[in-house]
Protein backbone atom coordinates (compact mmCIF):
# COMPACT_ATOMS: atom_id res chain seq x y z
CA UNK A 1 0.00 0.00 0.00
CA UNK A 2 1.45 3.57 -1.13
CA UNK A 3 1.92 5.81 1.42
CA UNK A 4 0.23 9.59 -0.04
CA UNK A 5 2.70 12.42 0.75
CA UNK A 6 0.93 15.25 3.01
CA UNK A 7 -0.66 17.97 1.70
CA UNK A 8 0.45 21.38 2.91
CA UNK A 9 -1.69 24.10 3.91
CA UNK A 10 -1.99 27.33 4.31
CA UNK A 11 -4.46 30.09 6.39
CA UNK A 12 -5.09 33.30 4.92
CA UNK A 13 -6.23 35.59 7.78
CA UNK A 14 -5.99 34.50 11.68
CA UNK A 15 -9.02 35.69 13.51
CA UNK A 16 -11.52 33.05 15.14
CA UNK A 17 -12.51 30.88 12.18
CA UNK A 18 -9.45 30.50 11.40
CA UNK A 19 -8.46 28.56 14.52
CA UNK A 20 -10.95 26.06 13.80
CA UNK A 21 -9.15 25.08 10.49
CA UNK A 22 -5.95 25.19 12.25
CA UNK A 23 -7.28 22.54 14.60
CA UNK A 24 -8.32 20.60 11.56
CA UNK A 25 -4.69 20.76 10.08
CA UNK A 26 -4.18 19.07 13.37
CA UNK A 27 -6.45 16.55 13.71
CA UNK A 28 -6.82 14.97 10.03
CA UNK A 29 -4.04 12.65 9.12
CA UNK A 30 -2.31 13.32 6.16
CA UNK A 31 -2.73 17.29 6.43
CA UNK A 32 -0.11 19.80 8.03
CA UNK A 33 -0.16 23.39 8.58
CA UNK A 34 2.63 25.32 7.11
CA UNK A 35 1.94 29.10 6.89
CA UNK A 36 0.03 31.70 7.88
CA UNK A 37 -0.79 35.15 6.36
CA UNK A 38 -2.25 38.54 7.87
CA UNK A 39 -1.32 41.94 7.69
CA UNK A 40 -1.49 42.57 11.42
CA UNK A 41 2.04 41.53 12.72
CA UNK A 42 0.51 40.82 16.42
CA UNK A 43 -1.96 38.13 14.65
CA UNK A 44 0.48 36.64 13.02
CA UNK A 45 2.91 36.07 16.38
CA UNK A 46 0.03 35.16 18.63
CA UNK A 47 -1.65 32.73 15.99
CA UNK A 48 1.54 31.14 15.01
CA UNK A 49 2.80 30.88 17.92
CA UNK A 50 -0.17 29.41 19.12
CA UNK A 51 0.13 26.72 16.22
CA UNK A 52 3.65 26.27 16.40
CA UNK A 53 3.71 27.56 12.49
CA UNK A 54 7.78 28.85 11.88
CA UNK A 55 8.68 32.47 12.15
CA UNK A 56 9.71 32.00 8.18
CA UNK A 57 6.48 30.89 7.10
CA UNK A 58 4.38 33.56 8.26
CA UNK A 59 3.36 35.95 5.73
CA UNK A 60 2.08 39.90 5.92
CA UNK A 61 0.68 39.69 2.22
CA UNK A 62 -1.06 36.82 0.11
CA UNK A 63 1.94 38.19 -2.56
CA UNK A 64 4.72 37.52 -0.04
CA UNK A 65 3.37 33.96 0.69
CA UNK A 66 2.53 32.73 -3.04
CA UNK A 67 6.43 34.10 -3.93
CA UNK A 68 7.81 31.85 -1.20
CA UNK A 69 6.17 28.93 -1.19
CA UNK A 70 3.41 26.53 -2.99
CA UNK A 71 1.51 25.29 -0.54
CA UNK A 72 -1.42 22.45 -1.26
CA UNK A 73 -4.04 24.19 0.10
CA UNK A 74 -5.03 27.97 0.76
CA UNK A 75 -7.43 28.49 3.57
CA UNK A 76 -9.16 31.84 3.00
CA UNK A 77 -10.42 32.85 6.31
CA UNK A 78 -10.43 36.75 5.92
CA UNK A 79 -13.54 39.06 6.19
CA UNK A 80 -15.87 38.35 3.19
CA UNK A 81 -15.22 41.69 1.56
CA UNK A 82 -11.84 40.04 0.55
CA UNK A 83 -12.29 36.80 -0.44
CA UNK A 84 -12.69 37.16 -4.04
CA UNK A 85 -9.27 39.42 -4.43
CA UNK A 86 -7.40 37.01 -2.37
CA UNK A 87 -9.00 34.05 -4.17
CA UNK A 88 -8.19 35.84 -7.33
CA UNK A 89 -4.83 35.94 -6.79
CA UNK A 90 -4.56 32.77 -5.30
CA UNK A 91 -5.64 31.32 -8.48
CA UNK A 92 -3.82 33.46 -11.17
CA UNK A 93 -0.22 32.21 -8.63
CA UNK A 94 -0.70 29.42 -9.83
CA UNK A 95 0.90 28.30 -6.44
CA UNK A 96 -1.87 26.32 -4.72
CA UNK A 97 -3.70 22.91 -5.96
CA UNK A 98 -7.21 23.89 -4.15
CA UNK A 99 -8.49 26.97 -2.28
CA UNK A 100 -11.38 26.41 0.45
CA UNK A 101 -13.26 29.65 0.93
CA UNK A 102 -15.12 30.55 4.35
CA UNK A 103 -18.65 31.85 3.32
CA UNK A 104 -19.79 33.85 1.98
CA UNK A 105 -17.91 32.66 -1.02
CA UNK A 106 -18.12 36.98 -2.37
CA UNK A 107 -19.78 39.80 -2.04
CA UNK A 108 -21.50 39.53 -4.84
CA UNK A 109 -22.28 37.28 -8.34
CA UNK A 110 -20.27 39.17 -9.88
CA UNK A 111 -17.47 38.81 -8.11
CA UNK A 112 -18.40 34.90 -7.68
CA UNK A 113 -18.08 34.73 -11.74
CA UNK A 114 -14.86 36.49 -11.86
CA UNK A 115 -13.25 33.84 -9.04
CA UNK A 116 -14.48 31.15 -10.85
CA UNK A 117 -13.18 32.15 -13.92
CA UNK A 118 -9.75 32.53 -12.53
CA UNK A 119 -10.03 29.13 -10.93
CA UNK A 120 -10.82 27.69 -13.91
CA UNK A 121 -8.35 29.64 -15.80
CA UNK A 122 -5.81 28.11 -13.69
CA UNK A 123 -7.17 24.40 -12.95
CA UNK A 124 -6.91 25.24 -9.34
CA UNK A 125 -9.59 23.78 -7.07
CA UNK A 126 -11.75 26.24 -5.59
CA UNK A 127 -14.63 25.17 -2.69
CA UNK A 128 -17.03 27.37 -0.52
CA UNK A 129 -16.98 26.39 3.10
CA UNK A 130 -19.42 24.95 3.82
CA UNK A 131 -18.78 22.52 6.62
CA UNK A 132 -21.47 21.47 7.76
CA UNK A 133 -22.49 19.62 4.24
CA UNK A 134 -19.70 16.71 5.34
CA UNK A 135 -21.38 16.08 8.43
CA UNK A 136 -22.98 12.74 8.57
CA UNK A 137 -26.26 13.46 9.28
CA UNK A 138 -26.59 16.18 6.40
CA UNK A 139 -25.44 12.60 4.37
CA UNK A 140 -28.22 10.90 5.68
CA UNK A 141 -30.52 13.53 5.26
CA UNK A 142 -29.81 13.74 1.01
CA UNK A 143 -30.01 10.01 1.55
CA UNK A 144 -33.31 9.84 2.96
CA UNK A 145 -35.01 12.79 0.65
CA UNK A 146 -33.17 10.65 -2.55
CA UNK A 147 -35.02 7.50 -1.36
CA UNK A 148 -38.35 9.16 -1.25
CA UNK A 149 -39.12 8.17 2.57
CA UNK A 150 -40.80 11.47 3.53
CA UNK A 151 -42.45 12.15 -0.58
CA UNK A 152 -41.64 15.27 -2.74
CA UNK A 153 -40.35 17.80 -0.44
CA UNK A 154 -42.97 20.73 -0.17
CA UNK A 155 -41.57 23.47 2.25
CA UNK A 156 -38.23 23.93 4.19
CA UNK A 157 -38.00 26.16 7.57
CA UNK A 158 -35.04 27.14 9.06
CA UNK A 159 -34.03 29.46 12.13
CA UNK A 160 -30.53 30.55 12.77
CA UNK A 161 -30.74 33.58 15.72
CA UNK A 162 -28.21 34.55 18.15
CA UNK A 163 -28.54 37.65 20.35
CA UNK A 164 -25.16 39.80 20.59
CA UNK A 165 -25.30 42.38 23.30
CA UNK A 166 -25.24 45.74 23.51
CA UNK A 167 -21.68 46.76 24.13
CA UNK A 168 -20.73 44.78 20.60
CA UNK A 169 -23.54 45.87 18.32
CA UNK A 170 -20.88 48.66 16.72
CA UNK A 171 -19.02 48.24 14.31
CA UNK A 172 -15.82 49.00 16.04
CA UNK A 173 -16.23 45.97 18.61
CA UNK A 174 -17.64 43.35 16.06
CA UNK A 175 -17.57 43.15 12.68
CA UNK A 176 -21.15 41.53 12.16
CA UNK A 177 -21.81 45.47 12.60
CA UNK A 178 -19.38 46.59 10.00
CA UNK A 179 -20.81 46.93 6.42
CA UNK A 180 -17.56 47.48 5.07
CA UNK A 181 -16.29 44.04 6.41
CA UNK A 182 -19.16 42.37 5.21
CA UNK A 183 -20.96 42.06 7.95
CA UNK A 184 -25.10 41.50 8.56
CA UNK A 185 -27.40 38.76 9.18
CA UNK A 186 -27.54 37.88 5.66
CA UNK A 187 -23.75 37.42 4.89
CA UNK A 188 -23.10 35.93 8.50
CA UNK A 189 -26.05 33.79 9.21
CA UNK A 190 -28.91 33.43 6.25
CA UNK A 191 -25.82 32.35 3.66
CA UNK A 192 -26.12 28.35 5.73
CA UNK A 193 -30.02 28.28 5.69
CA UNK A 194 -30.22 29.74 1.70
CA UNK A 195 -27.48 27.20 0.99
CA UNK A 196 -29.35 24.55 2.71
CA UNK A 197 -32.79 24.99 1.25
CA UNK A 198 -31.09 24.81 -2.33
CA UNK A 199 -29.15 21.67 -1.73
CA UNK A 200 -32.41 20.18 -0.19
CA UNK A 201 -34.61 20.72 -3.18
CA UNK A 202 -31.99 20.40 -5.61
CA UNK A 203 -32.52 23.20 -7.88
CA UNK A 204 -32.21 27.53 -7.68
CA UNK A 205 -35.17 29.98 -6.40
CA UNK A 206 -37.74 31.38 -9.18
CA UNK A 207 -38.47 34.61 -6.36
CA UNK A 208 -37.40 35.90 -3.19
CA UNK A 209 -38.69 38.00 -0.34
CA UNK A 210 -36.83 39.50 2.05
CA UNK A 211 -37.89 42.08 4.91
CA UNK A 212 -35.90 42.85 7.98
CA UNK A 213 -34.59 45.40 10.75
CA UNK A 214 -31.72 47.65 10.19
CA UNK A 215 -29.56 49.42 12.31
CA UNK A 216 -27.40 51.68 10.05
CA UNK A 217 -26.02 49.75 7.32
CA UNK A 218 -26.57 46.46 8.42
CA UNK A 219 -29.30 44.11 7.90
CA UNK A 220 -29.69 43.12 11.91
CA UNK A 221 -32.47 40.02 11.76
CA UNK A 222 -34.30 39.12 8.04
CA UNK A 223 -37.13 37.31 7.17
CA UNK A 224 -36.27 35.17 4.04
CA UNK A 225 -39.24 33.22 1.71
CA UNK A 226 -37.30 31.29 -1.04
CA UNK A 227 -39.72 29.75 -4.33
CA UNK A 228 -38.93 27.14 -5.61
CA UNK A 229 -40.18 25.31 -9.18
CA UNK A 230 -43.95 24.32 -7.74
CA UNK A 231 -44.57 26.75 -5.66
CA UNK A 232 -42.58 25.44 -2.67
CA UNK A 233 -41.05 27.35 -0.71
CA UNK A 234 -38.54 27.30 2.05
CA UNK A 235 -39.40 30.29 5.13
CA UNK A 236 -35.92 31.81 6.72
CA UNK A 237 -35.37 33.57 9.93
CA UNK A 238 -32.21 35.00 11.11
CA UNK A 239 -31.25 37.65 13.24
CA UNK A 240 -28.59 39.27 15.46
CA UNK A 241 -31.14 40.22 17.95
CA UNK A 242 -33.08 37.42 18.91
CA UNK A 243 -32.59 34.43 21.41
CA UNK A 244 -30.97 31.53 20.42
CA UNK A 245 -32.60 29.85 17.48
CA UNK A 246 -31.13 27.00 15.70
CA UNK A 247 -32.93 24.25 13.80
CA UNK A 248 -34.71 23.09 10.38
CA UNK A 249 -37.57 21.53 9.50
CA UNK A 250 -37.81 19.80 5.95
CA UNK A 251 -41.81 19.00 5.11
CA UNK A 252 -42.66 16.38 2.52
CA UNK A 253 -45.38 15.01 1.26
CA UNK A 254 -45.45 11.96 3.40
CA UNK A 255 -43.29 13.29 6.10
CA UNK A 256 -41.02 15.59 7.85
CA UNK A 257 -37.11 15.52 8.57
CA UNK A 258 -36.35 17.93 11.57
CA UNK A 259 -32.67 18.75 13.01
CA UNK A 260 -31.60 20.89 16.04
CA UNK A 261 -28.26 22.70 15.93
CA UNK A 262 -27.93 22.08 12.19
CA UNK A 263 -25.11 24.35 11.09
CA UNK A 264 -22.84 24.92 14.38
CA UNK A 265 -22.52 21.82 16.32
CA UNK A 266 -18.38 21.00 16.38
CA UNK A 267 -18.34 18.26 19.04
CA UNK A 268 -21.59 17.54 19.99
CA UNK A 269 -23.77 14.80 19.35
CA UNK A 270 -27.30 15.57 16.87
CA UNK A 271 -30.34 13.71 16.48
CA UNK A 272 -32.75 13.63 13.50
CA UNK A 273 -36.12 13.13 14.29
CA UNK A 274 -38.76 11.86 11.17
CA UNK A 275 -41.98 11.98 11.66
CA UNK A 276 -44.72 9.75 8.98
CA UNK A 277 -47.51 7.64 8.63
CA UNK A 278 -45.65 4.95 10.71
CA UNK A 279 -44.63 6.98 13.74
CA UNK A 280 -41.85 9.02 15.11
CA UNK A 281 -37.98 7.31 15.14
CA UNK A 282 -34.67 9.25 16.45
CA UNK A 283 -31.68 8.61 14.81
CA UNK A 284 -28.60 9.83 16.88
CA UNK A 285 -25.12 11.19 15.60
CA UNK A 286 -22.00 10.73 17.07
CA UNK A 287 -20.27 14.39 18.01
CA UNK A 288 -17.99 15.11 15.15
CA UNK A 289 -15.44 18.12 14.19
CA UNK A 290 -16.94 19.16 10.79
CA UNK A 291 -14.23 21.54 10.27
CA UNK A 292 -11.99 18.02 9.80
CA UNK A 293 -14.78 16.23 7.79
CA UNK A 294 -14.38 18.94 5.30
CA UNK A 295 -10.74 19.05 5.00
CA UNK A 296 -10.72 15.61 4.51
CA UNK A 297 -12.89 15.47 1.74
CA UNK A 298 -10.75 18.55 0.34
CA UNK A 299 -7.83 16.51 0.94
CA UNK A 300 -9.57 13.29 -1.03
CA UNK A 301 -10.79 15.76 -3.86
CA UNK A 302 -6.98 17.24 -4.86
CA UNK A 303 -5.21 13.58 -4.23
CA UNK A 304 -8.41 11.91 -6.69
CA UNK A 305 -9.60 14.45 -9.07
CA UNK A 306 -13.08 13.62 -7.86
CA UNK A 307 -15.77 16.42 -7.80
CA UNK A 308 -16.01 18.42 -5.02
CA UNK A 309 -19.46 17.84 -2.99
CA UNK A 310 -19.80 22.00 -3.49
CA UNK A 311 -18.60 22.74 -6.88
CA UNK A 312 -18.19 26.49 -8.02
CA UNK A 313 -21.38 27.24 -10.33
CA UNK A 314 -22.95 26.22 -6.85
CA UNK A 315 -21.54 29.13 -5.20
CA UNK A 316 -21.93 31.39 -8.15
CA UNK A 317 -25.86 30.56 -7.74
CA UNK A 318 -25.86 31.03 -4.21
CA UNK A 319 -24.63 34.32 -4.62
CA UNK A 320 -27.09 35.50 -6.88
CA UNK A 321 -29.83 34.15 -4.51
CA UNK A 322 -28.02 36.40 -1.67
CA UNK A 323 -27.86 39.39 -4.57
CA UNK A 324 -31.91 38.96 -4.85
CA UNK A 325 -32.01 39.09 -0.81
CA UNK A 326 -30.44 42.45 -0.28
CA UNK A 327 -32.36 43.81 -3.46
CA UNK A 328 -36.03 42.65 -1.87
CA UNK A 329 -35.04 44.27 1.16
CA UNK A 330 -33.78 47.57 -0.23
CA UNK A 331 -36.83 47.66 -2.53
CA UNK A 332 -39.84 45.83 -0.23
CA UNK A 333 -40.82 43.66 -3.32
CA UNK A 334 -40.19 40.00 -4.04
CA UNK A 335 -37.02 39.83 -6.78
CA UNK A 336 -37.93 37.34 -10.03
CA UNK A 337 -35.03 35.67 -10.47
CA UNK A 338 -33.09 35.54 -13.81
CA UNK A 339 -31.32 37.98 -16.52
CA UNK A 340 -29.15 40.66 -15.14
CA UNK A 341 -27.89 40.11 -10.94
CA UNK A 342 -27.35 43.39 -9.23
CA UNK A 343 -23.91 44.08 -7.77
CA UNK A 344 -22.89 45.02 -4.21
CA UNK A 345 -23.34 48.54 -4.89
CA UNK A 346 -26.71 48.34 -5.47
CA UNK A 347 -27.67 46.43 -2.60
CA UNK A 348 -27.18 48.46 0.32
CA UNK A 349 -30.30 48.25 2.67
Amino acid sequence: MSIQPVLGIAIIGTGAIARHHARACREVEGIELVAICDVSPEALTRFGDEWQVPVTNRYASVEALTEAIAPDIAIISTWGISHAAMGIHLAQSKRVRAILCEKPFTMDASEAVALVAASRASRTLIAEAFKFRHHPVHLEIRRRIDAGIIGEIVTVRSAFCQSVGAANRRAEANWRWDRARGGGSVYDLACYNIHHARYVFGCEPTSVYASGQIEGEIDVASSIVLTFPGERTAVISVAHNAWHAHEVEIGGTHGQLRLENPWNNEDRAVTLVQRTAEGTTSTGFAPVYQFGEQLKHLMECVRTGEPHRIPPEDSISQMRTIDAVFTSLRSGEAVQLGGDWPTRESQDP
